[in-house]
């Protein structure tokens, strides 16, 4: 039987990981650059955790969610998405009392039993972000900004926010009912799913992928037309302050995002030269959340970034990584008393900070030369009796074709140096 990765789960092998640390060196920075800390939540949460954050009808939790009974009998879930959990340790760990915003960023594996599509698996790794604990307007400029900067340092070209306000509990009545009589008068024109969304939660329907609802969507009454007071006074500042720092946005009607916690903010940010999938990130205010799973009323916003889609366009793009540091060194011992010599001189070089390989078993000196150019090295050094009675080694220069003797002492003082200069003149 020949095992493989379940559908939807990859592997993420060496040649990937250039971009990997690439891509997640800069949310580090980035994050670090905003004064945002990382937390590290349990990839395991209970069931009902998510089910009262993210919200019955919503397909994550209808559909998507890795839920069991573990052996102590409680139904638990692999984590769907990070802001619930993430919330429920602000809560648990009294984290209110710091001073406000408190910002929080993660990046981890989320899983979702979805139909794979490219950059978007059933578990896929996630960078997110959240600033808790302050209404201000000014923060989802800010917040907002921290998917800008990343992104643009990553080399997107034509970036631009979607954006739209979904309101608050007291703007969501009267749009519903007008939504319930708008879609109630061609409700023979949704299939199953479509309808049951009507009935339970017609919010939902705007974010229906549904190809027959798309023309009756189209038609649909705006969220920004019912927005309250706070609501439109809030979304109307946030436009005042993308457009004073510049950054392009377009006001996006059928923007509504996938879990029942949002409130008035909701964006995505979009780039060109990546596909018909233009979203690289969303997210949006939760300003009721941490009320809902038991804390005080705290208004927050945040955003998700798959990272696995991140690579992927970056590679549509051209953009490619730096390379990750490996060994410029291989010890080439030959003969057996030469390669206890060779595992010591291996030894000296990593603890000097010089990456090093050593050439396994017993073969010819021609085909070790082979494996040190294949392994891209600079250098390999020769050991055989005639260097163990000198206390010498020869140097061979891989990309000059040129070697010399010095003596073993010397060595590593030189490798460094040589090293050192060589870098200088790459960066």
């Amino acid at each position: 039987m020949l095992y493989q990765a379940l559908r939807g789960v990859n592997d993420i092998l060496p040649a990937d990981r250039p971009y990997w640390r690439y891509v997640t060196e800069q949310m580090h920075a980035v994050a670090a650059l905003f004064g945002y800390q990382q937390i590290d939540t349990p990839i395991l949460e209970k069931a009902n955790l998510f089910t009262r954050a993210v919200g019955t009808g919503t397909d994550i939790v209808d559909k998507e969610m890795y839920t069991f009974e573990d052996k102590d009998g409680e139904q638990v879930t692999l984590r769907p998405e990070f802001t619930a959990g993430v919330m429920r340790a602000y809560i648990e760990h009294g984290m209110q009392v710091l001073p406000p915003p408190v910002k929080l960023y993660s990046i981890g594996p989320i899983f979702r039993h979805e139909a794979p599509q490219a950059g978007r698996y059933r578990q896929h790794h996630q960078f997110n972000v959240e600033a808790v604990g302050e209404l201000d307007p000014a923060l989802d400029v800010e917040l907002m900004s921290v998917a800008w900067t990343l992104l643009s340092r990553l080399g997107y070209r034509g970036l631009n926010f979607q954006l739209n306000s979904i309101g608050c509990p007291r703007c969501h009545p009267a749009y519903r009912a007008a939504l319930v009589e708008y879609f109630g008068a061609h409700e023979g024109e949704l299939n199953a799913v479509d309808r049951r969304r009507l009935r339970i939660n017609p919010l939902r329907l705007l974010d229906s992928k549904e190809v027959g609802a798309q023309a009756l969507l189209n038609g649909a009454l705006h969220s920004t037309d019912y927005l309250c007071d706070e609501c439109a006074q809030h979304f109307q500042a946030l436009c005042g302050y993308l457009e004073a720092l510049e950054m392009p946005y377009s006001i996006n009607p059928r923007l509504v995002r996938g879990m029942d916690y949002y409130t008035k903010t909701v964006f995505e940010v979009w780039a060109e030269g990546i596909g018909a999938q233009a979203a690289v990130c969303g997210g949006g205010r939760y300003d009721g959340l941490i009320e809902e799973l038991g804390g005080p009323p705290t208004p927050g916003i945040g955003f998700g970034m798959g990272i696995e889609r991140v690579i992927l366009s970056l590679k549509a793009q051209g953009i490619l990584p730096p390379p990750l540091i490996a060994p410029q060194v291989q010890v080439s011992p030959l003969g057996d008393a030469a390669r206890v010599a060779g595992m010591k001189l291996v030894r000296e070089l990593r603890t000097a900070g010089i990456g090093a390989l050593l050439a396994f078993g017993k073969r010819s000196l021609k085909s070790q030369l082979r494996s040190a150019d294949k392994a891209q090295v600079a250098f390999a050094l020769i050991l055989g009796d005639q260097e163990l009675a000198d206390q010498t080694v020869v140097v061979r220069d891989l990309a000059a074709g040129q070697q010399t003797t010095m003596a073993a002492a010397e060595v590593i003082p030189w490798l460094a140096e040589r090293l050192k200069r060589e870098a200088g003149h790459n960066e």
